[in-house]
């Protein structure tokens, strides 16, 4: 059995009832689950309808998401997320970058990266080199006035974790920032790359290694492999191509508000909800989210 899971942005809940009425008896589909009046619904499905993704794109230009996934062990153990751009609604290096003055061009080289058209490593050396000379307490002025969190990601964390689920942050970023925000939203573990500095200043370095594509599927290997629990009973989310490792390796490998060219590897996709859209996904209706 599959379910199939539409959605939209919480903040202009528009799901209309017929359209999902329509789709479930198109599909062939089992009684209407709403798990938020307005905002999120589900139907159980005997297979996957062979224009689900013609029906996605329909979808998408209503500002709705369809996820269509098996139904046993959709509710997973472990959530696995990136940080830039996904649990927080910033790139922390572009943050930094503006700061030093040069944040177009490292900006232009982060959409490139997160796209997958340079080398993550090569690129993440290259826009760290761009911050040397800048005062180690510019880290905590971006924290403090330019990093906001993404929303639903409280409620993600708690919710996981008031269900027995861990939670762990990694990062191509930097601890600095991952350790802050680890803090604010509830995560167990935090991993990211290493920001060098001397004499209260930056180098432009980063630790080595380099903490890529790779490292994240590492940790999703290791962390479960601790935890006794199966890959496929991790939830990962990331919107880059340094994501696509753990995104592919995980039970549900979400693609978050992603780069069209990691979206298209990905066969879920949120584009309009926000960070609770991976509590629907798994079954959990607004009423069972715990409050970070």
């Amino acid at each position: 059995m599959y379910v199939a899971t539409l959605l939209t942005n919480p903040k202009t809940p528009s799901l209309d009832g017929a359209l999902i009425d329509s789709l479930r008896n198109a599909w062939g589909g089992g009684d209407i689950q709403w798990l938020s009046p307005d905002e999120a619904a589900e139907f159980a499905l005997p297979a996957v309808p062979a224009n689900r993704w013609d029906v996605w794109a329909d979808l998408q230009k209503l500002g709705v998401d369809l996820v269509v996934q098996p139904a046993e062990g959709r509710r997973k153990k472990m959530l696995l997320a990136d940080m830039d751009s996904t649990m927080i609604q910033q790139e922390c290096i572009d943050e930094l970058a503006d700061e030093a003055g040069v944040g177009e061009r490292v900006k232009d080289i982060t959409a490139r990266a997160m796209n997958g058209e340079l080398d993550f490593e090569g690129a993440l050396t290259e826009r760290v080199g761009l911050l040397k000379g800048l005062d180690v307490s510019v880290i905590d002025r971006v924290l403090n006035q330019r990093i906001t969190l993404m929303p639903g990601g409280r409620e993600l964390v708690a919710t996981m974790r008031a269900n027995g689920g861990y939670a762990a942050l990694v990062s191509g970023g930097f601890t600095a920032f991952t350790a802050r925000v680890a803090e604010l939203l509830g995560f167990e573990e935090n991993r990211a790359n290493t920001l060098l500095a001397a004499d209260g200043k930056l180098t432009g370095d980063v630790q080595r290694p380099i903490l890529g594509r790779q490292a994240k599927v590492e940790a999703l290997e290791q962390i479960s492999a601790r935890l006794g629990i199966s890959e496929a009973e991790v939830i990962a989310v990331g919107d880059g191509a340094n994501d696509l490792g753990m995104l592919d390796r995980a039970g549900t490998g979400v693609a978050l508000h992603a780069k069209p060219s990691v979206a298209a590897q990905c066969d879920v996709r949120i584009n309009h909800g926000d960070l609770t859209a991976l509590l629907y996904l798994q079954g959990y209706a607004r009423s069972d989210f715990a409050q970070g």
